[in-house]
């Protein structure tokens, strides 16, 4: 990678950096729309001695664990501040408008997408899901395998409901732990790479479920699910559906499920370390198979986890949800509709067992399509009451905060860096640390 870039670009100096790149195709592309910057941090209520130390910890982490990096923080609607570190691409320093492959913070955009569906009558939260998808009415429940190692199934006793396909309690697969028989067929048939969300349905209806509906919490491809009853329900593909309804009022111009040929120059980069180098280097490949390449459209819009976004777009997503369901005069979902959201529907007891991951427990839980936190001073946390978030396979991050009316985006590319090893878990002391006011 060279020697790696630590530097930290302010607002202004990034506008500068944005302003001497942007091609003549780039300048007709619609423009990002930040959220409006706080006259200082100590307006909204944060120490600005206090924010050095997220700073520190951020830059520390670039060159070493990621290769760039970029931040925001946010409340009362406006930005506290925002940084940029390291590279986009090698020997390309990393600009706030960079594009990231945000993976899993496709979910809760899709959890946005079913509750706009909801809100119009739509659909019910303990509605059978095999009433939408009727191809569902056979599926099979993995029990194990017999003497001769092959897989051992039961009757479904009942369908999920669409509250469970909203709270990975359903029990789909997701082909994450091989040893489990029914992840295992979930990979052979591989749904995620069908062509088309009708034929991902379809290959679902051959994998079995790894559990009886609402006895377990695992992560799944539920939200994948949820993309083709986004599409049947509104009568209008996926994407489109998110352009029309989430993308286009928030102003998202950055966001979608590929990269236009004018944006290319701004994708950021998927590193790793070498095995050779021991050194941060851009990823060719995943798991022996070429990373897709986000300037072609896929042939499966994934819910799950197939969008590219912005800093400033994702942004102005969560701000929308720490608002209540509303940003710029723009409504996408009422303040009831968003409670909704993140109120915890994982049963108690189901709470209390382990699962692949995160760890939940009575004061941690999961709503409809992100992760909540229902007691924070009880979990040793110091956000607020409901704070709802959710991260990415690459190490992309975020979470809304409507108690404290905070919200903060983290974007880098690293897939060694999500879930406890990632960035998350570390930001997020440090961000309240610096929230001295809060009654500002």
């Amino acid at each position: 990678m060279g020697q790696p870039i630590k530097t930290v670009v302010t607002m202004g100096v990034a506008a500068v950096l944005l302003a001497g790149t942007v091609s003549p195709a780039a300048a007709q592309s619609p423009r990002a729309t930040p959220l409006p910057r706080a006259a200082s941090p100590e307006a909204v209520g944060f120490s600005t001695a206090r924010l050095k130390r997220l700073d520190d910890a951020m830059a520390a982490a670039v060159g070493t664990k990621v290769a760039g990096m970029t931040t925001l923080l946010a409340r009362h609607g406006k930005v506290v501040e925002v940084k940029t570190y390291g590279e986009q691409s090698p020997g390309k320093p990393m600009t706030r408008d960079a594009i990231f492959r945000i993976y899993s913070m496709t979910k809760p955009v899709t959890g946005v997408a079913m509750m706009i569906l909801f809100e119009e009558g739509k659909w019910k939260l303990d509605d059978p899901v095999t009433d939408y998808i009727p191809e569902f009415k056979t599926l099979q429940v993995v029990t194990g395998v017999d003497a001769q190692g092959r897989p051992t199934f039961e009757p479904m006793r009942r369908p999920p409901t669409m509250r469970e396909v909203m709270s990975h309690t359903a029990g789909f697969a997701y082909g994450l732990n091989p040893a489990n028989p029914g992840d295992k067929m979930f990979a052979e048939k591989a749904p995620l790479q069908a062509a088309g969300l009708t034929q991902m349905i379809q290959r679902m209806s051959e994998t079995p479920l790894l559990f009886q509906p609402g006895e377990r919490w695992s992560y799944s491809a539920a939200v994948d699910v949820q993309g083709y009853l986004v599409e049947k329900l509104s009568g209008m593909p996926f994407g489109q559906f998110l352009q029309q309804r989430i993308f286009a009022p928030l102003k998202m111009v950055d966001t979608g499920f590929s990269v236009p040929g004018d944006k290319a120059g701004r994708i950021a980069a998927v590193y790793e370390v070498n095995a050779q180098t021991g050194k941060l280097a851009p990823m060719a490949a995943r798991n022996g198979n070429p990373l897709p390449d986000v300037t072609r459209p896929p042939s499966l819009e994934s819910g799950g986890g197939g969008l590219q976004s912005t800093l400033d777009d994702y942004a102005r997503f969560a701000q929308m949800i720490a608002n209540k369901g509303e940003l710029d005069g723009v409504r996408i979902l009422s303040p009831a509709t968003v409670e909704l959201m993140q109120t915890n529907v994982v049963p108690k007891s189901v709470l209390a067992k382990p699962t692949f991951f995160p760890s939940f427990n009575e004061t941690v839980g999961f709503g409809l399509d992100v992760m909540v936190v229902m007691d924070p001073r009880e979990a040793g946390r110091l956000e607020g009451k409901g704070t709802m978030s959710w991260e990415g396979a690459a190490g992309t991050w975020f979470w809304a905060d409507p108690a404290n009316d905070v919200i903060f985006v983290g974007l880098v590319q690293n897939f060694a860096y999500t879930g406890p090893r990632g960035f998350d878990p570390i930001t997020r002391p440090l961000v309240y640390q610096a929230l001295v006011d809060p009654a500002k």
